[in-house]
């Protein structure tokens, strides 16, 4: 099943229902919603044949629109990542053979330097700004002036391009179809129960993996109402949960920490949030502690990437009792394995599975993967061993079975002939009161062929020692000696991360070590 075939049910059963509010005060019914969107197709069409689109966009109407236009020619939307460089925009689009250029107001002078770097026949904007470019057209024009027919989509069935997180490197790009975004969303209605009463807050980036097919395409295929905030701030996103009795929120960590910080300043009323989904990077036993007190009991911890859809395991709120920070086990579209690491595809053994207790890298295998990255044929080998997807992650098994993520396979540090990961050293230390947030990498040594080292960011007006913060670790229960950082740099700036949450260790280590 393709999900275009989803929204056209929603369609027939919630014609008259609201299908999405912004904080801007744009609001659409699902039969709105549905007659804009073929139009939109037909405009498309008209302008680039059979080509894919691009959008570069906040959050808002024109990503939702252009998703599900796109759906309908079968074609696919290029989800440009807004907080890019317009360098790396370009670089993101090569492989593509996106045709044309959808933007918003927020993202018209970025859009402009693409669109002159690069040769695309049609360029959409969408928004009250003036736009001084003679190739750009009014996106409510083309909208108003299209063919309401209905077309006959692509046999291809594409759904869009999204991008890894990378950080040292021009993003790869994965191509998704639409059975593979409608196996995720009913994979994740099934994980939550969501229906038609729910009403979903979207205030993570639309042109994530996780946004786009873990939240705005389940409660789209359920009849759900969206609310989207354009512009992400903590407080102004519990106002519109207030406001509008949203009953779900979306959030990586680094954005339910703000959340948490926000409703214990202000307190606001938002009795009606009875779920919140999370994922994105490691969620510590503190921080579901958190939530639970300030926000809703009912945490479910996620855990996917971009190449496999939303996700790939999911622990519901019973699981973060006993377990908390698990991402439980596998999802119900995906079989998952955790096997002994290996440097390579070639050199990895999906037979060598590590028993409870054991450690080792996550592969998973469903048909909600991609194929492989576009015009990155020696990635997409490294991808897949056999018909298992290598996702790069290490899972520790718990005594009952369930996953717990402890780091990435490639950010392991090996020092004195040891593995060391560093996200697990990371989650101690941040255990420590003056600690708001830490990186551990591994720093070249002579003798150990590499040392923990870590930043630690503390609030600019504590008090807190190298010292201190070794003892901390050589008393902690938790961490092996050999764990234990050997250099310290501290910090009052808040580190660098993606918009995901994700750390960029690269960065950190250019910036504080002089590590090329």
């Amino acid at each position: 099943m393709n999900f275009i075939e989803a929204f056209s049910r929603t369609v027939r059963c919630y014609s008259g229902k609201t299908a999405v509010i912004t904080d801007e005060g744009w609001s659409e019914t699902y039969g709105e919603l549905d007659r804009r969107t073929t139009r939109l197709a037909n405009a498309l069409e008209e302008r680039v044949g059979g080509a894919r689109i691009a959008t570069l966009s906040c959050n808002g109407v024109l990503p939702l629109e252009a998703m599900l236009a796109s759906h309908k020619r079968g074609v696919a939307n290029v989800q440009l990542p807004f907080r890019e460089s317009q360098g790396g925009i370009v670089s993101m689009l090569e492989p593509t053979g996106a045709s044309a250029l959808l933007f918003d107001d927020s993202n018209v002078e970025k859009a402009l330097g693409v669109l002159d770097r690069t040769d695309f026949d049609a360029a959409i904007h969408r928004g009250d700004a003036e736009v001084d470019h003679e190739a750009v057209e009014s996106y409510e024009a083309i909208v108003e002036n299209a063919s309401s027919e209905a077309l006959e989509p692509d046999p291809a069935f594409e759904h869009g391009v999204f991008y890894t997180s990378g950080t040292t490197s021009t993003p790869k790009a994965v191509l998704h179809d639409q059975e593979s975004m409608w196996l995720g969303s009913t994979q994740v209605v099934m994980e939550m129960g969501i229906d038609e009463s729910d009403v979903a807050l979207v205030t993570s980036p639309w042109y994530h993996m996780v946004t786009c097919d873990a939240w705005m395409l389940p409660h789209i295929q359920a009849g759900a109402t969206m609310v989207i905030q354009t512009h992400f701030d903590p407080d102004d996103a519990l106002e519109l949960i207030e406001t509008h009795d949203a009953t779900g929120l979306l959030a990586v960590p680094t954005q339910l920490r703000s959340f948490v910080e926000a409703q214990r300043a202000n307190e606001y009323a938002v009795e009606t949030l009875s779920y919140i989904r999370t994922g994105g990077s490691i969620v510590t036993e503190s921080l579901v502690d958190d939530v639970s007190t300030h926000l809703t009991p009912n945490v479910y911890n996620t855990y996917g990437l971009t190449e496999g859809g939303p996700n790939l395991a999911y622990a519901p709120p019973s699981l973060q009792t006993d377990h908390p920070g698990t991402i439980g086990n596998e999802s119900f579209m995906w079989e998952l394995r955790v096997v002994e690491p290996a440097e390579t595809a070639a050199s990895l053994d999906p037979d060598a599975t590590v028993g409870r207790g054991g450690t080792g890298e996550v592969l998973a295998r469903g048909k909600g993967a991609t194929d492989g990255y576009l015009g990155r044929p020696e990635a997409t080998e490294q991808l897949f061993v056999g018909d298992w997807l290598r996702t790069g992650d290490i899972a520790e098994v718990d005594s009952d079975g369930n996953l717990h993520i402890v780091g990435r396979a490639d950010n392991m540090i090996v020092s004195g002939g040891e593995n060391i990961y560093p996200e697990e050293v990371e989650e101690i230390l941040e255990g420590y009161d003056a600690i708001e947030e830490a990186v551990v990498i591994g720093a070249p040594d002579d003798h150990w062929g590499e040392r923990v080292a870590c930043v630690a960011c503390v609030g600019a007006e504590t008090a807190v020692s190298e010292d201190d913060l070794d003892e901390f670790c050589r008393d902690h229960d938790r961490l092996a000696n050999f764990k234990r950082p050997r250099e310290y740099v501290l910090t009052s700036e808040r580190l660098p991360r993606t918009d995901t949450g994700t750390i960029e260790r690269e960065t950190v280590s250019r910036e504080f070590f002089e590590i090329e």
